[in-house]
Order: structure tokens, then C-alpha cells, then sequence
């Protein structure tokens, strides 16, 4: 069993290419080629099927109604419930989950956090200032980084340091994946006394997030609130969000890619 699990976990970024847009709507316009001439019907109706599904996939209706049919939505954090939150006499923090690195930024002149996790880090500093609650960030090294000196958590206490003056109290640099995350991070701000976390991530991860998080939290003792980011406003759409963008695309990949990790377990 072991040896099956190593080989998937070398295996995932092939796996992933295969199973993550535009490679399956590829497949079915290959296909529909292909039997055009032998089965026009089936042939039309698979090109028919892929094209649409590719444009589906390329707008932000069609990533956000994926979304919708994979994963659960979680609510902003208003200012009322933050003021209740506050209000409460249980010791209360902020865990920021990291989404990646770079192994080199050339116009820092080194390792940066990736875009997703500085937003995340940015909200995280944000809503600890305004609760004037402890700030964590979890998030370990990687193969991308090679350098396992080098960890998300690290660069994450430099950039909130240095560029937000807000140090964090909490940096958890061992975790690989989102239930690691928690493991690893969850005992830490136990013994410190804390017994709610506000959990921040982006909307799209939050599903998996809070599986894993409360899964941990139950045998501690301790409530996970969830602080999503990145949430869509709740205006009506526009035209252009029926049309293909390379933003919703990068969405629509997003989901697909937690909806398989909600299946996996991680």
C-alpha cells in the first residue's frame, strides 16, 4: 500500500495534467474528429460537447457554477460578527494557510511567497489588527523551492515583518499538504492557550480546509471559524462574465483541483 501511495504522489503532476481543464474537453474535440467521418452523430456531438465545455470553463459563470455543484460556499466574515467574535471571552486567533512559493522572484532578488498566499497573508494581518487577536501562518517547504531551508512560513514572517510591520506570532514550517496544516499547527496554538481559530484561505479552499481543520480541532477541544477570501461580490454578472477570460480559467482549475482533493482525503 505504500508503495502504491508513493507512486501516485509521483505520479500527481501527470495526473493532474490529465485530469485538470483543458486536457479532458481536448480529449472529447480528438475524439469527435476522429468519428466524424465513421459516426457523424456521435462525432458532432462529442465537438459539440467540448467545445462548449471549453467555453464554459474559460468564463467565470461556468467556473462559478462548478463550484456551486463541487464544493460548499462559505460567507464572508462581516463586521458584526467579527465584533461579536471579539466580544467573546475565548481566546481567539488568526491562521493564515500558505498556497505556495517561488524559488526565486528575480525582482526581489530571491524567494517570494506566490500571489495566493500574500493575498491570504495580507486579509490574515488585516483581520488580526482588527480583532487584536495572535497571528499564524502555516505552510512548510517544497520540491518547487528545492531548498528545504527555505519554507513558506519563513518567507511569510519576513513579508509580514518587513512590509506590514505585524510579526507573527505563530509560524508553523513543516506542512506539506492542507491536513498537515493542521496537524502541525492546531497543538502549537493549543498549548498556547488559544481556543478558536479564525481560518483563512481563499473560498475555494475552504471546503477542504474545514474538513481537515475540524476534524483536528474536535479531539483539542477548540472552534474553527471560517474567514474565507477571494469570495466573488454579489452584484449580478455582467456580459463579459459569459465570456472567456485567463482569470477564469485559473478558477475554474482551482475547483477541479480541491474537488479531487476533497476525494483524496488531503
Amino acid at each position: 500500500m505504500n508503495d502504491l501511495l508513493y507512486a501516485l504522489h509521483e505520479l500527481k503532476p501527470l495526473l493532474l495534467v490529465l485530469l485538470l481543464p483543458p486536457s479532458p474537453l481536448l480529449v472529447l474535440l480528438l475524439l469527435g474528429a476522429a468519428l466524424l467521418r465513421r459516426k457523424p452523430w456521435p462525432g458532432r456531438l462529442l465537438l459539440g460537447s467540448g467545445v462548449l465545455g471549453l467555453w464554459f470553463a474559460f468564463c467565470e459563470v461556468g467556473a462559478d457554477s462548478l463550484q456551486g455543484m463541487l464544493l460548499a460556499r462559505s460567507q464572508a466574515l462581516d463586521l458584526q460578527t467579527l465584533a461579536q467574535i471579539r466580544a467573546e471571552p475565548q481566546r481567539t486567533a488568526v491562521l493564515v494557510l500558505g498556497g505556495g512559493a517561488l524559488r526565486e522572484a528575480p525582482e526581489y532578488g530571491g524567494p517570494s511567497l506566490k500571489p495566493i498566499s500574500l493575498e491570504r497573508l495580507r486579509y490574515g494581518v488585516w483581520l488580526a489588527r482588527h480583532g487584536d487577536w495572535p497571528l499564524g501562518f502555516s505552510g512548510g517547504t517544497s520540491a518547487e523551492l528545492r531548498d528545504p531551508r527555505i519554507t513558506e512560513a519563513g518567507l511569510a514572517q519576513q513579508a509580514a515583518a518587513q512590509e506590514w510591520q505585524h510579526p507573527l506570532r505563530w509560524a508553523e514550517d513543516r506542512a506539506s499538504d492542507t491536513l498537515a496544516n493542521a496537524r502541525l499547527s492546531l497543538p502549537m496554538l493549543r498549548r498556547d492557550g488559544v481556543q478558536r481559530v479564525l481560518l483563512v484561505t481563499h473560498d475555494v479552499h475552504m471546503s477542504r480546509a474545514l474538513r481537515a481543520f475540524r476534524r483536528v480541532a474536535a479531539d483539542l477541544g477548540m472552534e474553527i471559524i471560517p474567514a474565507p477570501m477571494g469570495l466573488r461580490p454579489n452584484s449580478a454578472y455582467s456580459v463579459s462574465d459569459w465570456l472567456p477570460s485567463s482569470e477564469a480559467m485559473r478558477k475554474t482549475r482551482y475547483v477541479i483541483y480541491e474537488a479531487l482533493g476533497l476525494l483524496g482525503g488531503r
